[in-house]
């Protein structure tokens, strides 16, 4: 199994196509030692009867993966970033790229035309994509942290075979939970579903849906029984095609621009009962998992970002020279896209460097999949159970 699994990351690995050189939207080769995992011989800890290794160490197969991640960002998708940002869209050679490379179904089995891979790998090739441009590591996040996750977890083996192999080669899926009146408080959603015969009629808008605009697919959260309030919540899954599915017009963001924003509404929706994914009811169940885990993808995806934003800033610093000496000897801070702005100058604040858009981009990280508040408010939960 581990032989097989890193003859196929050595496939992926040798498979990136070449491009040309550019300039400033390329990382240097980083001399970090945060950026330097450890070898993960002699460095585990013993729990129990489990063995741990501490998180910054990586197996062979992931230290592959980590390779062949990055040289496809910095050969296919750094070129494009700046362009990509001003037209507010992804290049379609990008998204193909991520379905060549196999990062759109990482953890789906292989007899579904997936990777097979874990739940870590997902997180390793978000955060080394968005070291590069956080919005493209955003559809590799949604794709397997909640998209794939779902169908994987929750659906019949009719489904499975129906929507993973699309999912796995050249079909985004989207996740339609968020509406205007129900964004933090997620679960007082207002789109319904009626039960009619063997079929349910949905009726409602959702807001700020991601990946509306390439989405072949849509998981939408609508209550098929109102009077039992969130536990009627039910997962249903609707195809682009579906008559009565508009996409709205794209939200002109701040940040991650290359990944889409969109209103989607429901106008007498049709779908046949087994489109529900998973049991009806158990729609809230699946989106309080679920987001669970897209919120540790969230967090790489930040994790990248930072990083991506300190390795084009330390290289300016250490050359850039002020009162006879460097920029980089005058002060050592945290490593957030701010002060990097600020360590560079002038020119971080200005296009020809990628410093302003990490900074745009990031801003978003303390919004979606739930906001700095409602992830504080969780934490004192935890804590006032313990004391």
């Amino acid at each position: 199994m581990a032989l097989a699994a890193l003859k196929k990351w050595q496939l992926l690995r040798n498979s990136v196509r070449p491009c040309s050189n550019w300039f400033h939207w390329r990382t240097q080769p980083c001399a970090f030692k945060s950026t330097k995992p450890e070898v993960a011989e002699n460095m585990t800890t013993v729990a129990g009867n489990h063995i741990y290794a501490p998180l910054q160490t990586f197996t062979e197969e992931e230290h592959m993966l980590k390779d062949s991640v990055q040289k496809f960002a910095q050969e296919r998708i750094a070129p494009l970033v700046r362009s990509m940002d001003e037209n507010g869209c992804v290049d379609q050679s990008v998204l193909l790229g991520l379905f060549e490379q196999g990062l759109m179904a990482i953890e789906v089995e292989e007899e579904y035309g997936g990777t097979g891979s874990s739940f870590f790998s997902s997180i390793l090739a978000i955060e080394e994509l968005s070291k590069v441009d956080p919005g493209i590591g955003l559809f590799c996040d949604l794709q397997n942290t909640l998209i794939n996750t779902l169908f994987r977890r929750c659906g019949s083996e009719e489904q499975k075979k129906k929507y993973l192999p699309r999912l796995a080669t050249n079909m985004v899926g989207s996740f339609c939970l968020s509406e205007a009146g129900s964004g933090s408080d997620a679960f007082a959603l207002k789109t319904t579903a009626e039960k009619i015969k063997d079929y349910y009629i949905i009726n409602g808008t959702k807001m700020w849906i991601t990946h509306a605009e390439q989405a072949g697919v849509f998981l939408v959260m609508a209550n098929a029984n109102v009077s039992a309030g969130y536990r009627g919540i039910t997962c249903f899954i609707v195809d682009r095609e579906t008559e009565g599915l508009h996409i709205g017009k794209k939200e002109n963001k701040l940040g991650i621009r290359a990944s889409s924003t969109c209103p989607v509404t429901f106008e007498n929706v049709k779908v046949h009962e087994t489109n529900i994914l998973g049991q009806l009811g158990h729609g809230y169940k699946y989106a309080a998992g679920m987001l669970n885990e897209g919120r540790i993808g969230i967090a790489a995806q930040m994790l990248g970002l930072a990083q991506g934003c300190f390795d084009h800033t330390i290289p300016y610093t250490k050359q850039r020279v002020q009162f006879g000496k460097r920029i980089f000897d005058f002060q050592v801070a945290t490593l957030t896209a701010s002060k990097c702005m600020e360590w560079m100058g002038g020119v971080g604040f200005t296009k020809d460097y990628p410093i302003e858009k990490y900074f745009r981009d990031c801003k978003i990280g303390s919004i979606y999949e739930g906001t700095s508040n409602i992830q504080l408010s969780t934490v004192a939960k935890y804590i006032d159970k313990e004391y």
